[in-house]
């Protein structure tokens, strides 16, 4: 199974965008930008192996190399043979190491709170997310992952969809040993030395109160990335797509026109 939803576009021949979520793995994050993008667009939800509809056990050297080749992979059987990637965290690396090992699939990338290589405070982060799940499982990495992801004033909001959001991850945990494998190759992931061998368009998109990635991690990206424009929104923290839905989506569909028309020549 590719692991791949083809949502269609009413717009004949749209450009297609495939977006790529974080270590939740599931393409189904990206339910706040659905509408907007398919009117537009023709939007590729991706489940990564091991993730949401797409199972598997994932292999102890498990790679952000191999995770593009398994996005490519997935997108060439679909009959895509050029798209934009929209990553998010992890995602964002996933779309990197694919711009790099398959440039002529690519069109152009938007990361979402992405980086360059991994920030001493992000590997603390996650250190602490690690034990939790060694400590107390699937129920505490669960219950602690709004705190990383979301703004406190929206989450003293939203109780009863925390609860419903909970419960939903619980009942589709990917387990423990895929996740550990997702995380070893996040935390070895460093594009210090290729990133100016991206060659297309690149829109890097941080929010300035991200807990997780400092959104100083936006502009390393931005710096190392030849063909790169930063947009920084003040509020939404690391899932902003879902916390300022509105915002997002209108810096999203903005860049997106010149990343999914970008040719190669």
């Amino acid at each position: 199974m590719s692991g791949l939803t083809i949502l269609a576009s009413p717009r004949p021949a749209a450009p297609a965008v495939v977006m790529v979520s974080g270590l939740g793995g599931a393409g189904s994050y990206w339910q706040p930008q659905l509408a907007a993008l398919r009117a537009r667009y023709q939007v590729l939800l991706w489940d990564q192996p091991g993730t949401g509809n797409n199972p598997a056990v994932l292999s102890d050297n498990y790679s952000m190399a191999e995770m593009a080749r398994e996005l490519h992979a997935a997108l060439v059987e679909a009959g895509f043979s050029r798209v934009a990637v929209v990553g998010h965290a992890l995602g964002a690396l996933i779309g990197v190491q694919m711009a790099l090992d398959f440039p002529r699939a690519v069109s152009g990338l938007a990361l979402v709170n992405g980086w360059l290589r991994l920030s001493p405070h992000t590997r603390r982060c996650f250190t602490v997310r690690e034990r939790l799940l060694e400590s107390g499982g699937a129920a505490a990495w669960v219950e602690a992952q709004p705190l990383f992801l979301y703004p406190a004033d929206w989450m003293a909001e939203q109780q009863p969809r925390l609860e419903a959001e909970e419960a939903q991850a619980l009942a589709h945990f990917q387990g423990a040993h895929n996740l550990r494998c997702r995380l070893r190759a996040l935390k070895a992931a460093d594009f210090t030395s290729r990133a100016r061998d991206v060659a297309c368009p690149v829109l890097v998109i941080a929010a300035r109160d991200d807990l997780l990635v400092p959104s100083g991690c936006a502009s390393e990206l931005h710096h190392a990335l030849p063909h790169s424009t930063l947009l920084l929104l003040e509020r939404g923290a690391h899932a902003c797509n879902i916390t300022e839905p509105g915002a997002f989506n209108a810096l999203l569909l903005d860049g997106l026109g010149a990343l999914a028309q970008h040719s190669v020549h």
